[in-house]
């Protein structure tokens, strides 16, 4: 079950997917204390979803380190629904002019090989699932977002999902010899060629399959599942960048490849 919405939170949903639509910047101070709570958070993004008319293909996990809680005040993760257009195999090019003010996060993906259910153990999640890099672009519908957004509105949303940028996809228990080596991933980030940070998969909940589980049973609280097919961003590894213009890449322990993304720049940057 989800809130209801009273009219101003209606209506906040709306401006979200008008801005998601029209990528127009919001500015948070005209919707301030409008939603207070997470399950009311929620709902307002269920709502924007639904003004979106396309199905969730797949989602974000955020706030999964304890650095990332404190900035946001808070000591749980968030989840974010992705439509299909925003899943991005790599190498990807985006355009600056399409989003408003992105950062740059890079993550495992796990693709779920059949339904998930909230009594999979880690192990049980090993099994069922497919693993890849991910190279995240959150980005909110709000100006000078981060890191001052507030968690009620990052929620709302859609947890600031951007687009996620894929790379291939094999087995988990074919990429890790078990549970515990999910959380022995690296990864060096470049830019244009300059390495700009380096990250470990622990950071994410200590294993990125804690986040996967904690998404999974926090989706069948609300009455959903993980299903067959959809894809989930897990959490970063790193204290985002902004990202700018040029190649970044992002390369990956355990033979998950390097992950291209070409940034091109705004008009006025031209």
């Amino acid at each position: 079950m989800t809130a209801q919405l009273n009219e101003q939170q209606a209506q906040f949903a709306q401006a979200l997917a008008n801005a998601y639509l029209t990528n127009t910047a919001l500015n948070e101070s005209d919707w301030a204390d409008v939603v207070t709570d997470f399950e009311t958070g929620y709902a307002v993004q269920e709502r924007v979803m639904q003004l979106k008319g396309q199905p969730t293909a797949g989602y974000k996990v955020s706030l999964t380190s304890e650095e990332t809680q404190q900035m946001f005040d808070t000591d749980a993760p968030l989840y974010g629904q992705q439509v299909a257009d925003r899943f991005l195999p790599a190498p990807a090019d985006v355009n600056l002019d399409h989003l408003n003010e992105p950062l740059l996060e890079v993550e495992l993906g796990f693709r779920a090989l059949e339904d998930l259910s909230p009594e999979d153990s880690l192990e049980d999640l090993f099994n069922k699932t497919a693993v890849c890099g991910t190279v995240e672009l959150p980005d909110a519908r709000f100006t000078n977002w981060f890191p001052a957004l507030g968690k009620y509105n990052v929620l709302s949303d859609c947890a600031v999902g951007g687009a996620v940028v894929y790379g291939p996809e094999r087995s988990t228990k074919e990429v890790f010899k078990d549970v515990a080596d999910v959380a022995t991933v690296h990864v060096d980030l470049f830019h244009n060629g300059k390495k700009v940070s380096e990250g470990d998969s622990s950071e994410v909940l200590g294993n990125p399959l804690n986040s996967l589980q904690w998404l999974v049973k926090k989706l069948h609280e609300q009455g959903k599942t993980f299903t067959r097919g959809q894809l989930v961003s897990s959490g970063t590894f790193l204290l985002p960048p902004h990202l700018t213009a040029g190649q970044w890449n992002a390369q990956f322990s355990h033979d998950l490849g390097n992950l291209f993304v070409k940034a091109h720049p705004t008009f006025s940057q031209l």
